[in-house]
């Protein structure tokens, strides 16, 4: 008798593992289907069959291992429970990987094929790259980069309206509607979508049709699509430094004629072939290509720019330090306060040779001059000063701004005041 009650209460004990078993993993798995919901050891094709099942569109994130915002995307929105309600209801969903790595499992290997053909079919070529298919397998809609919810969300309802599909709106321009309304339309479209050199073609056929490429739709239009100084925009940007300044930001014109200068003229001299940038570069000749074909002005700010930006990669601290402030003093105008934050804060994270300190603080200070009510331009100030020893005038300015209760205050300046 006792053995049997033995045996009983193992048999009980065993079903009550099973069910807290089996409660825990039903929660755990709910938490986790909050979010997107995706796929996993299924084929293309059974993707597709899916889809067509359950008549869903499909959504695909094309990815790379490397990419920042990929990761971020992944970690922080795809996880949302308000993204997940939307999408998992209106999609079946995939990640692809389209970069390779040694730690690449057999699924991820799976995929390598598929990968490709997207690559080479739809032209991507930035990450994450989204792409949308109807519930037959034919593509409707892409999307790049990061975004926050509601903008992520919005382009996933935007794949499941014609209006609003990328592809349905290509494809009523290959049919032959090339009026002013449909070109812009696509135009704008195909820059937001990153479909190079298509949205360069649209572009130009609409910007060809408008007598005045400065009304503010065109100004906006034009700075999408400027990636070389052969592109519409540029002659016009160059000439009309103020009004795109005007539709885009404070320094945007700055920032684009450098972009376009350092990889016309700048980076085959520093960094020959896209390889890792030479040791000793040739900053001469650099400025000489730059000079002869932008003018020693843009010339000159460009070569200072890239000068903070090859000291920063190599980590050579007093070379940064120099190069930016250099840069501040002969192109103050082009330097935004969040440029000199930055600038600040790299060297508190990354230099303790005290003359580097001392030039980071006079940056700080000026961006705290600008806006003295930022708090991350202050918080980067105060710890600066603390770096410099000068503890009691950090802390005054930490609790000047009210930032942090007095005993978390005093338990962080003990140490370093760190940012918050």
């Amino acid at each position: 008798m006792k053995m049997i009650t033995n045996k009983l209460r193992i048999i009980k004990s065993a079903i009550t593992l099973l069910v807290v078993a089996f409660v825990f993993g039903t929660a755990a798995t709910a938490q986790t289907e909050k979010g997107m919901h995706f796929e996993h050891g299924l084929t293309w094709q059974q993707v597709l069959d899916k889809a067509k099942a359950e008549n869903k569109f499909i959504f695909v994130d094309c990815y790379t291992t490397w990419c920042g915002p990929c990761k971020m995307m992944s970690a922080q929105v795809f996880p949302l429970e308000e993204v997940g309600s939307f999408y998992n209801e209106k999609y079946i969903m995939v990640k692809v990987q389209l970069d390779t790595t040694k730690n690449d499992d057999e699924q991820v290997k799976g995929w390598f094929a598929t990968g490709k053909e997207f690559v080479d079919k739809y032209n991507v070529r930035v990450y994450p790259t989204y792409l949308f298919f109807d519930n037959k397998g034919e593509i409707v809609h892409r999307a790049v980069g990061s975004s926050d919810p509601a903008t992520f969300i919005t382009k996933g309802k935007d794949a499941l309206n014609k209006e609003t599909q990328y592809y349905a709106v290509k494809h009523l321009y290959e049919g032959g509607q090339k009026d002013d309304s449909l070109l812009y339309k696509l135009a704008k479209m195909s820059s937001e979508a990153y479909d190079q050199p298509f949205a360069g073609k649209v572009a130009r056929e609409y910007l060809a049709t408008q007598k005045n490429l400065l009304t503010e739709n065109n100004i906006r239009l034009l700075s999408n699509a400027i990636q070389k100084s052969t592109d519409p925009g540029f002659t016009e940007l160059m000439k009309n430094v103020e009004l795109f300044d005007k539709y885009n930001y404070p320094g945007y014109a700055a920032k684009t004629i450098r972009m376009v200068i350092g990889k016309e003229e700048i980076f085959p001299v520093i960094a020959p072939g896209g390889a890792t940038p030479v040791d000793n570069p040739d900053w001469k000749t650099a400025y000489d290509r730059a000079e002869k074909k932008f003018g020693a002005s843009a010339a000159s700010e460009a070569i200072g720019y890239y000068k903070i930006a090859l000291a920063r990669q190599a980590n050579n601290w007093p070379a940064f330090s120099t190069a930016v402030s250099d840069y501040v003093k002969t192109y103050s105008s082009n330097v935004s306060g969040p440029m000199l934050n930055d600038y600040a804060w790299t060297i508190f994270e990354k230099c303790d040779d005290m003359a580097c300190v001392e030039k980071a603080l006079s940056w700080s200070k000026q961006s705290v001059a600008a806006n003295d009510k930022d708090h991350a331009f202050i918080d980067t100030y105060a710890n600066l000063l603390y770096k410099a020893g000068k503890k009691k005038e950090a802390i005054e300015w930490e609790q000047k701004q009210k930032t942090l209760p007095r005993a978390m205050m005093q338990r962080a300046t003990r140490l370093q005041l760190i940012r918050w």
